[in-house]
């Protein structure tokens, strides 16, 4: 997730929320469970990004869930990265310094695994390697723990929405025992549409923070709408929960990325349903305190 690619805020609608509300009870902010904790690329302030040692530092801290970002390579590989590009968490320009500009869907699975992931981020890391999502989800399986998986620029890779449903599926992950362990989520409506449209089991959950007045479309195909912290007050979260979901429940919100404890207390006071961060036991010791 990245906020530049964040929808509109709704500040100046908020004021009209009320107003907006469809005719059905509003959940209580505060209803005594706590957010859930969910490790923003695996626990990546203490590993690097996507990596497979980010997700097993994220279990060792506890975190249930874990985010990542899906892409696709040359030859059709699903692959877990966030740029676009190779460039910044990989040492790409080393092992093919003449093709710039390092973009993921011109390098084949193969030239990827040759790469080096971990460096970048400490010396300690070296040899890392991006993985495949179907390497990622074995990992989230051995821990146990539950997946929010962002389809990454799905502009870029037409059909992926399928492909990733069908490796899902391969893996087992949209069997019932998983299914409750999944969120397929994008910054592209139309993308999540896809992905409701083929496996309308999924839950899906839509990044950004749409208008209160355009809730009622987005209830339609996602289950969660899930914005920047910087978006978030009481009144969104209310008018959000305010809508039924495609799964008959209340619409959840889960709020990006939050790293401090302060902020994690904050948007926990709102009523959200999920907390999004680099630092899980940050945030976990701060809804502790």
């Amino acid at each position: 997730m990245h906020a530049r690619a964040a929808t509109a805020t709704t500040t100046a609608l908020l004021g009209t929320a009320a107003l907006l509300l469809p005719a059905t009870d509003v959940r209580a902010v505060e209803d005594g469970t706590p957010p859930a904790i969910i490790a923003h690329r695996g626990a990546s302030a203490y590993a690097p990004e996507n990596t497979l040692t980010a997700v097993d530092k994220a279990a060792r801290l506890g975190a249930v869930w874990v985010e990542n970002d899906v892409q696709r390579t040359r030859d059709g590989k699903l692959v877990v990265l966030h740029d676009d590009s190779l460039r910044r968490t990989t040492d790409v320009e080393q092992v093919f310094p003449g093709r710039a500009p390092w973009k993921v869907k011109d390098f084949t699975a193969a030239e990827i695994a040759r790469l080096d992931a971990g460096s970048w981020f400490g010396a300690a890391y070296a040899g890392a390697r991006v993985p495949t999502l179907k390497q990622y989800v074995h990992r989230v399986d051995l821990h146990h723990q539950k997946l929010l998986l962002e389809l990454k620029n799905p502009e870029l890779y037409p059909g992926i929405e399928q492909e990733t449903l069908k490796l899902l599926s391969n893996e087992g992950w949209l069997d019932r025992k998983h299914r409750s362990r999944l969120v397929v989520q994008s910054f592209s409506a139309a993308s999540l549409r896809t992905v409701h449209d083929l496996k309308p089991g999924v839950k899906t959950g839509f990044l950004g923070a749409p208008s209160v007045a355009d809730l009622h479309a987005y209830a339609a195909f996602a289950d969660q709408i899930n914005p920047s912290h910087a978006a978030v007050s009481r009144a969104y979260v209310s008018a959000i929960h305010a809508f039924t979901g495609p799964h008959g429940k209340p619409l959840e919100v889960s709020a990006w990325t939050v790293n401090t404890a302060d902020a994690a207390r904050l948007v926990a006071g709102h009523g959200v349903d999920g907390i999004i961060t680099n630092k899980p036991d940050v945030v976990r010791d701060a809804l502790r305190g």
